[in-house]
């Protein structure tokens, strides 16, 4: 058996959810025909009390598109040294709006009010303008890491106080509000506009919804259209979204389950000397002294576990649909076996094995 915690990404549609794929009725999505796509459209945005939606291949378009209309060239972006939209879409930021960035350290990647607040530019010449705050919920790099509404209800309101655009990276939103039982409504009243992912851990294969006013979605697919995002009949793929959306939300709470027992299993080793806090489906487990992630990373590859590394000293290890209680009583099983020693001895034998 293959256990794969690389990513909520490498999940496949379960029967139901191709079932939905193959009834769908489609039509030209460019010219605005495609009923699924409208429906998924107007699904999204009526659950977080927005007003219009926008169907795109990926949560980067999404958030690159947000940022593109937020903002004009020369302005700047507030958001976490941690953020998705800095770190991992491909400098999109600066390429695609011109724009600079303002990165914040924060508690495992989660800014406040007070951070915001001591980083807006003076209206000065001298300085770009300050136009857009950015958060990722979850916070991927954080761990799985979940916002307190509070803060976020405070960097709201400072942005509405002082002007600024107000945008969540939602790569893994329902994560967050299923363990917080916050509602998507509640949640959505306090942004200009939302990336919610449906290829994560709501298990569609593909595609992003983006969420704001009527007036922001028609910029946004202006910036869609600019950016290539157009797509035909893009209904076969937008019915997953709708079954997700309809099917996959609740059981989030067992993807969390599995991910705090994974901890629970990797703090017993002799070879993790600990893990962030886990509050949804994202495990980060920090290596002892002498050991290399990546050479942990292998060995467990080896046992038949994927993971990814998460810099030089940490593993990374995401729960998602396709894996179930048998999988993990697996994993429990394999990772018990593991030891320092036999990582070591499974990094010398690789490396004779060269020679």
């Amino acid at each position: 058996m293959i256990i794969d915690l690389r990513s909520d990404t490498v999940t496949q549609p379960t029967p139901g959810m191709k079932q939905a794929m193959m009834d769908a009725k489609v039509g030209d999505d460019v010219f605005g025909e495609d009923p699924t796509v409208n429906l998924l459209q107007q699904k999204a945005a009526e659950m977080f009390g927005m007003e219009a939606g926008l169907y795109c291949s990926s949560g980067t378009q999404t958030n690159q598109i947000a940022i593109s209309v937020h903002t004009r060239p020369g302005d700047e972006v507030i958001c976490s040294e941690l953020a998705h939209v800095y770190l991992y879409e491909g400098g999109g930021i600066a390429q695609n709006s011109g724009a600079s960035v303002r990165l914040l350290q924060g508690d495992r990647g989660r800014i406040t009010a007070a951070d915001v607040l001591k980083n807006i530019n003076a209206d000065d010449a001298h300085y770009p303008k300050t136009t857009l705050v950015c958060v990722e919920n979850t916070m991927n790099k954080g761990g799985g890491a979940i916002y307190d509404m509070d803060e976020l209800r405070r960097i709201s309101e400072l942005c509405r106080s002082r002007g600024l655009k107000f945008h969540c990276d939602g790569a893994r939103i329902f994560n967050a509000l299923i363990a917080t039982g916050v509602s998507p409504a509640e949640f959505g009243s306090l942004f200009d506009s939302i990336s919610i992912c449906l290829s994560k851990g709501l298990g569609a294969p593909v595609g992003s919804v983006l969420v704001g006013n009527r007036d922001f979605i028609y910029r946004a697919h202006r910036r869609r259209k600019n950016f290539g995002g157009g797509m035909r009949q893009a209904g076969f793929i937008a019915a997953a979204g709708l079954f997700a959306l309809e099917n996959h939300v609740e059981r989030l709470n067992d993807d969390h389950r599995r991910a705090r027992t994974i901890g629970e299993a990797l703090m017993k080793l002799d070879w993790i000397k600990g893990c962030y806090p886990i509050e949804t489906n994202i495990v980060i487990a920090e290596m002892v002294e002498g050991i290399k992630a990546a050479d942990a990373m292998n060995a467990l590859a080896g046992l038949g576990i994927k993971c990814f590394t998460f810099g030089e000293d940490k593993l990374r290890m995401v729960t998602h649909i396709d894996f179930t209680d048998e999988h993990l009583q697996t994993f429990q099983d394999v990772i018990a076996q593991t030891s320092q020693s036999k990582i070591t001895e499974t990094v010398s034998s690789r490396i004779a094995g060269m020679y």
